[in-house]
């Protein structure tokens, strides 16, 4: 049985609820020791940590769990793009006073576009026209 929590998240995930969701994204699903197995070689959690930051992840409504054994396995219920685009969206108030094309600015004047990269947003441009 799954529990679903209905509750968003209002806030942008701190930076160790974005690490452990963007491994659940690209997993699926997974539990405390997936988790584990997968962060093994970036740094050592307890598994009290993981499990504790996975409950509080579940709490604000991104994600559920299904009780399989002795344990759970955890759920996006909150999907990556939907919160690339709160956090886009964010950005864009708090930083750039809700102005895109100053975003949009601020990316063209860095040195982190490669000249695909602008191929590419060319391109973009040109379809979102039509």
């Amino acid at each position: 049985m799954t529990k679903q929590t209905q509750k968003q998240p209002e806030r942008l995930l701190t930076d160790v609820e974005l690490e452990f969701m963007t491994v659940l994204w690209k997993m699926g699903e997974g539990s405390v020791n997936d988790l584990l197995e997968h962060l093994a070689g970036e740094r050592k959690l307890a598994y009290t940590s993981v499990s504790t930051i996975l409950r509080i992840l579940e709490q604000k409504g991104v994600l559920t769990t299904r009780k399989e054994g002795r344990g759970h396995i955890y759920i996006p219920s909150l999907n990556k793009e939907d919160y690339e685009a709160r956090t886009l969206k964010h950005v864009i108030d708090k930083v750039f006073n809700g102005a895109p094309v100053a975003l949009v600015k601020q990316l063209l004047d860095t040195d982190a576009l490669s000249s695909n990269d602008i191929a590419e947003l060319r391109r973009l441009f040109e379809q979102e026209k039509r």
